[in-house]
């Protein structure tokens, strides 16, 4: 009996080591798996903080080369400003053959500078960018037939890009066609918007003076006869 005892205890003792073992096996793989759950879940953490950085890195690198092709775009409008100025015209000959030549050699090295920032566009936002496209170039290739109603109505689009109340009226077409445009070419359409309504600015400014040049002189050479 004792033995049968001391059996069925060394088997009930084998059968709860059995178990015990068991458990800690499982807890074992419990915790194995747990272990592997938060390492997973710290890499995972790791990587989408890293992705994080490289996206502000490449938000920034873009605005750079945003930056960058616009002041190209002013370079080159400060050059031919210079180059069609009313200063230009009141110096020598030769003088303005030599800044002519200096002007062509900066808007050349101007030229040498590639910067481009693709802007990603669905469908619409892309036809959206055609129609609108469209509209300006049409009313620039009209600039030299009629100066003033080109910007009245160069006007009238530029008061559909701005946010706030314009002085003037606004294109409500071309208002409706860019705001179906991605948010970088809306940037681009005002900017070259600005642009175009500063040249006519300067061009209006030159032919007004060099009018008052031709009255000044009509009016010495009258006086000369007289």
């Amino acid at each position: 009996m004792a033995q049968a005892k001391i059996s069925s205890s060394g088997k009930g003792g084998g059968g709860g080591g059995g178990e015990a073992a068991q458990q800690a096996g499982g807890g074992g793989q419990v915790r194995g798996r747990f272990f592997r759950s938060t390492s997973m879940a710290d890499r995972s953490s790791r990587l989408l903080e890293s992705l994080d950085q490289l996206e502000r890195r490449v938000e920034a690198l873009r605005d750079a080369a945003s930056s960058m092709e616009q002041e190209k775009e002013t370079l080159l409008e400060m050059i031919h400003n210079i180059q069609n100025s009313q200063d230009m015209r009141n110096i020598s000959e030769g003088e303005r053959e030599e800044l002519n030549l200096t002007a062509k050699r900066l808007m050349g090295r101007t030229l040498t500078v590639e910067v481009s920032v693709e802007t990603i566009r669905n469908p619409q936002q892309q036809e959206s960018l055609f129609h609108a496209t469209r509209m300006i170039d049409e009313i620039v290739s009209k600039l030299l037939d009629d100066l003033e109603d080109s910007k009245s109505r160069l006007m009238s689009l530029y008061g559909a890009c701005i946010s706030e109340v314009p002085s003037g009226p606004i294109d409500q077409k071309f208002q409706s066609i860019v705001i179906g445009c991605a948010i970088e070419d809306q940037k681009k359409i005002k900017r070259r918007l600005e642009t175009l309504l500063r040249n006519i600015e300067n061009s209006a400014k030159s032919i007004m003076l060099l009018e008052h040049q031709k009255a000044t002189t009509r009016n010495l050479c009258n006086n000369g006869k007289d």
